[in-house]
């Protein structure tokens, strides 16, 4: 098998177990057992197991900057976007561990940083523009302070991470917890025009969620 095979196989099962069980939980070891060779052979593309979270963080935002892209190119309107990514959030949540963050900020800072520049670059900057697009197609409130809803909407992402909410809100799951913030940030934001595009979608969506679809 080719090098770049291996490594992409290594990789790949980093991100399942990581998403699955979290940084911590998770050894080269494990990686190595599961992908049935050996620890050395890790090593000989990966110097240490924060060379791979890095590969991990890396991948993991690509992914999700291409989800979002795709998402703001084909919406029919700002309102639109945010339930398409809304339900890419949905099928993203259901696999990711909670303790995952927290691991990455406490054991591995380097992947944090990196986690932490898109969040506060990428997605600000996402939110935003959906802010404006919200605005100029008369969905959105017109008196809104756009940047700073845009950081507060941003910030709010890291709630549901955090260990000390986690230990009042252990009954639900992740994916309940955002789609919960959405759903605030949402009813927040629009004027009545988008209101009532807000439960048009809403009805669409649970329609979709029966069927284990998307939002066309």
């Amino acid at each position: 098998m080719a090098e770049v095979d291996t490594k992409e196989r290594i990789r790949q099962q980093a991100h399942s177990l990581i998403m699955q069980y979290g940084i911590r939980s998770v050894s080269m070891d494990d990686i190595a057992t599961s992908l049935g060779i050996s620890k050395k052979t890790i090593y000989h593309f990966y110097s240490d197991k924060d060379e791979l979270v890095e590969a991990f963080v890396a991948d993991m935002i690509s992914r999700n900057q291409m989800m979002c892209v795709n998402d703001q190119q084909v919406a029919e309107n700002a309102l639109h976007e945010v339930f398409l990514i809304k339900m890419s959030i949905n099928e993203i949540l259901q696999g990711m561990n909670p303790s995952l963050l927290f691991d990455l900020q406490k054991y591995h800072p380097g992947g944090f940083v990196r986690f932490h520049k898109y969040r506060t670059e990428f997605l600000f900057n996402l939110v935003r523009q959906n802010l404006l697009r919200g605005i100029s197609e008369e969905l959105y409130r017109e008196d809104l302070k756009v940047d700073l809803v845009a950081r507060l909407r941003v910030e709010s992402l890291l709630m549901p991470f955090n260990p000390e909410f986690q230990a009042h809100t252990s009954k639900y799951t992740l994916s309940e917890m955002q789609q919960e913030l959405i759903d605030l940030f949402l009813y927040s934001i629009v004027n009545p025009k988008g209101y009532k595009v807000i439960l048009k979608y809403k009805h669409e969506l649970e329609k979709k969620i029966q069927n284990n679809g998307k939002i066309k």
